[in-house]
């Protein structure tokens, strides 16, 4: 068994991939989450592998509970237990205004963003925690900029559900605090990603780059250096806290 174990929700793409090749780098055992798409998860623990280090996939919804507690059993049982937890997993829907959301589509995105960013959380700490044998850890929670900016015309729904993941960073950084598990997030800003094409516009961040100050958008390796940074020892006195990376927008 590895000394650092690592699960990246949502790791088969974009920041939740570049994350998990980065923790591989540093010497975790990762096991690398997606929900449908095998082939690219496969893919990125080729990549793991190729390089010296230790990578399984494993499938899962983490919107649902059975899936979550599955996920986290296989990883027990074929790495170890969880030292580290990155929520990346999440979705947004098409560019929308509020008044034309469905309440279909608004809870899809809170149970995606929220619940199962909480489930994992709470599987997590019960690995971790002191308070149940555990040796500690570090969790860092994918917000986004849009947590601040509101997602006005587009993504209301997104905004509100990384408004929710920001409340939720502090309250288990202070829950936990005193039980040797460190809890962070990152808020990324206009990153180029796949998301961007779920919500129908695959050229976004192209045609908001203008206003961001540094006037260019991010790439996940950006946002993963960050990521590992709030998981590492470097970070040590570092919980509740938040790195924005978004160019100073």
């Amino acid at each position: 068994m590895a000394d650092k174990v690592i699960l990246v929700t949502g790791g088969s793409r974009g920041i939740g991939a570049a994350t998990a090749l980065l923790a591989g780098q540093r010497g975790y055992a990762v096991a690398v989450n997606y929900v449908s798409n095998r082939a690219a998860a496969d893919a990125v623990v080729a990549q793991i592998q190729a390089a010296g280090g230790r990578a399984i996939p494993v499938g899962g919804d983490v919107a649902r509970e059975g899936d979550v507690l599955q996920l986290f059993a296989t990883v027990d049982r074929e790495l170890g237990r969880v030292t580290a937890l990155v929520n990346n997993a999440g979705v947004l829907d098409h560019q929308s205004r509020l008044e034309d959301m469905s309440a279909e589509r608004i809870n899809r995105v809170l149970i995606a963003n929220v619940t199962g960013s909480l489930l994992c959380a709470r599987e997590a700490v019960k690995r971790m925690s002191t308070r149940h044998g555990g040796q500690g850890g570090a969790i860092v929670n994918l917000s986004s900029m849009a947590a601040k900016l509101g997602g006005p015309g587009e993504y209301v729904d997104y905004a509100a559900s990384k408004g929710a993941i920001d409340a939720f960073t502090i309250g288990l950084a202070k829950e936990v605090a005193a039980e040797g598990i460190r809890v962070n997030a990152v808020r990324p800003g206009l990153i180029y990603t796949d998301i961007h094409a779920s919500g129908g516009e695959a050229g976004r961040v192209d045609r908001l780059k203008d206003a961001v100050p540094m006037k260019r958008g991010g790439s996940a390796a950006e946002v993963a250096n960050a990521i590992l940074w709030l998981l590492s020892e470097e970070a040590s006195y570092a919980t509740g806290t938040f790195i924005d990376v978004s160019g100073g927008r």
